[in-house]
């Protein structure tokens, strides 16, 4: 029977004796829904989220690292104001001495571009703590994002366990016109599909056009998958990913992958590319998506290219071409936060940087900084451009500014201009375009960067530092600063509970809604009793208050669709967790949330009838009479309120009941769960 690419790369790593409730045979399909349990090759993480990870790691009490590689990337916080954050990195580097990872120095990069250029290998799976880990998909990964514990899980050789997902069949036919970018073609997925159309599903690329965009701009669309809500999203590894492991001294790890001839996917979405404009997410998400000739003439404050999204060094050429010989705009900032330290040094050797510099933009940090809110964040009421994937509101650092997420091309024009202008509208000479198909830099040997240039600066790996023999690494000491305090424990499991609710909030919560990020959070970030004191403070400024007051008293938080959406941080449950939230009851979950909620002990719920949303108001007292029959059997939960009887939907796996039972994931894991 005829499979697709993703379902290929799951079935190699199908871990059986882990798959209680799932039968499967080898060459078919398996059911979409059931949970599966995959064996993972790769993790990465990040500091934001590492420290957390890796205090949970410690409590394991495994001496080292079972993956057959993992890596600990400090990309987040470089903002270094005081000593939180460098102490933070160097209790990172010395978990990664001691427990056999590598360990990406500060400045090295982004984890995810770091990721594509050093490690990453097609065919392989990856798990990752951070939503952005899909990025890997461009090389043909089985790339996923999750909370902390479950990579942590990962590292000590347990399996992942996920919802079988669907797998949305995305067919590009025709070529990318000069101007516009790879990123128009995941704004237009978004367009069509909204942030919450790929929940518990995979987007699977194929068709003639993919044999039209580089590496690089296939891991742009795979990145910001992520926010389809979507498991991951894969592209088939064919001779344009050979030359790009190639080109990073890699070819080595190149083998081709592609779905079988003749499969059927759950949903077909088909792009031509010839037809694609040049698009923007506005204010202030990633699916309110308008064309640029809607916005044209429009006032810009500020243009910021980088993030993991569009970092690359095709990215920086594109940017560079429209810019060569012009200056930004006056009453205009610009920033560019390149991808990589190799990527840098190789925009340096092709002549990139004086262009760019030359042009006015500053030259910011190899790392995440405006896209997380550390750093060069815009003006009141500014109208900023960014090539990022995400624009909630306040995720800039601004409260007040207008976020709009848009291709490379099109925030190079924008920022010459200082008005919202479309690439298509310039007349400029790209080299990358001679052929009529873009050609990656990074292919070399075209007289723009010679291949031995490109080797030169993907080779170096001065900034990554390997793991010790194990001989060494036990003689390690970890280094643990003031502000470094061990993971709070889970509530104990309760059969029944009342709860008064302590927030209702609307749809499309993000996790930087429940908890922010931005330089005055993340610094805290691995100290729960501390960074608490944000939770929810977005939707409530008084909520850590009030939980304080009622002395971190059990309660319930009330929510609409697609709860949690945004980023892997494990924060957004723990802080909650801390402060006595034991249940949320919501229309919709977002994946990666609803899988950290579980994993410290609070109950997802969604209504069995959306209506029954509006009967619920603050203050409420919500009685959850059958907690133990329901996480017993499966069977609905069953919620009093004022005499009437409210259904939620029980779609938990046996697996995540029972360790809901045990009270978290890190006590179902020492008690022998699997």
């Amino acid at each position: 029977m005829a499979l697709t690419l993703a379902e290929k790369i799951l079935q190699e790593h199908i871990v059986p004796e882990a798959c209680k409730e799932t039968k499967f045979t080898k060459g078919e399909p398996i059911e979409r829904g059931k949970d599966i349990a995959i064996k993972i090759d790769q993790t990465l993480t990040q500091d934001a989220t590492g420290t957390m990870t890796y205090l949970q790691f410690e409590t394991i009490g495994i001496p080292r690292v079972k993956t057959e590689l993992s890596v600990s990337y400090v990309d987040h916080n470089t903002l270094q104001t005081d000593f939180k954050n460098m102490d933070d990195h160097r209790y990172l580097q010395s978990i990664a001495a001691k427990y056999g990872l590598y360990f990406s120095r500060p400045g090295n990069g982004i984890c995810h571009q770091v990721h594509l250029e050093c490690f990453g290998a097609p065919g392989k799976t990856l798990l990752g703590s951070d939503s952005h880990t899909p990025t890997g998909g461009g090389i043909g990964m089985i790339a996923i994002g999750a909370g902390g514990l479950d990579v942590a899980v990962a590292m000590g050789g347990g399996a992942f366990h996920l919802a079988m997902p669907k797998i949305f069949g995305v067919k590009l036919t025709g070529t990318l016109k000069k101007g516009v970018g790879a990123k128009d073609i995941i704004l237009e997925v978004l367009r069509r599909e909204t942030v919450k159309g790929g929940t518990l599903a995979i987007y699977e690329y194929f068709g003639p056009g993919v044999e039209t965009l580089t590496v690089p701009q296939r891991a742009t669309i795979t990145n910001m998958g992520a926010e389809l809500g979507a498991t991951t999203s894969v592209f088939p590894s064919d001779q344009k990913t050979k030359k790009f492991l190639e080109s990073m001294g890699r070819g080595s790890s190149w083998k081709e992958l592609k779905a079988d001839e003749g499969v059927s996917y759950d949903k077909i979405i088909e792009i031509n590319l010839d037809d694609l404009h040049p698009l923007a997410a506005c204010p202030h998400n990633p699916d309110v998506i308008n064309s640029i000739q809607s916005l044209k003439g429009q006032p810009v404050t500020q243009v910021v290219i980088g993030s993991c999204t569009n970092s690359s060094l095709d990215d920086l050429e594109s940017v560079a071409a429209i810019v060569k010989g012009k200056t930004i705009a006056p009453g205009v900032e610009a920033g560019i936060a390149p991808g990589s330290r190799a990527t840098l040094m190789m925009a340096e050797k092709a002549g990139i940087l004086g262009d760019l510099i030359k042009a006015g933009f500053r030259i910011l940090e190899s790392a995440c900084g405006p896209c997380i809110g550390q750093g060069f964040a815009p003006n009141s009421q500014g109208v900023t451009l960014r090539t990022f994937n995400r624009n909630f509101k306040g995720r800039s650092g601004t409260a007040d500014a207008n976020v709009y997420l848009v291709s490379p091309e099109t925030a190079a024009a924008s920022a010459v201009n200082g008005v919202f202008t479309s690439a298509e509208d310039l007349d400029y000479e790209d080299a990358a375009y001679k052929t009529g198909v873009r050609q990656s830099l990074l292919d070399g040997g075209d007289g723009r960067l010679s291949s031995a240039d490109v080797l030169e600066a993907a080779r170096d790996r001065g900034m990554v530092i390997a793991p010790l023999p194990e001989s060494e690494s036990a003689k390690v000491e970890i280094l643990r600063g003031p502000n470094i305090k061990p993971c709070p424990a889970c509530r104990d499991y309760k059969p029944s509970l009342t709860l008064p609710v302590a927030l209702k909030a609307g749809d499309n919560v993000s996790t930087d809604d429940i908890m922010p990020a931005g330089a005055k959070m993340l610094p805290l970030r691995s100290n729960i009793p501390e960074i608490s004191k944000f939770t929810l403070t977005r939707l409530d400024p008084e909520f850590y208050e009030r939980a304080e007051k009622a002395n971190f008293a059990d309660c319930i938080v009330v929510g609409g669709e697609n709860y949690g959406q945004g980023s892997s941080r494990e924060h957004a449950a723990l802080g909650p967790m801390y402060l006595g939230v034991r249940a949320i009851l919501t229309k919709s979950f977002a994946r990666i949330h609803k899988a950290n909620l579980i994993n410290y002990g609070i109950i997802p719920l969604n209504f069995e009838d959306p209506a029954d949303y509006d009967a619920i108001k603050m203050g409420d007292v919500l009685s959850l009479t059958n907690i133990g029959e329901a996480l017993e059997t499966g069977c609905e939960f069953k919620i009093e309120l004022n005499g009437k009887t409210i259904l939620a939907t029980n779609d938990l796996s046996e697996r995540s009941r029972a360790i809901l039972k045990q009270g978290g994931l890190a006590k179902y894991t020492k008690n022998g769960g699997n």
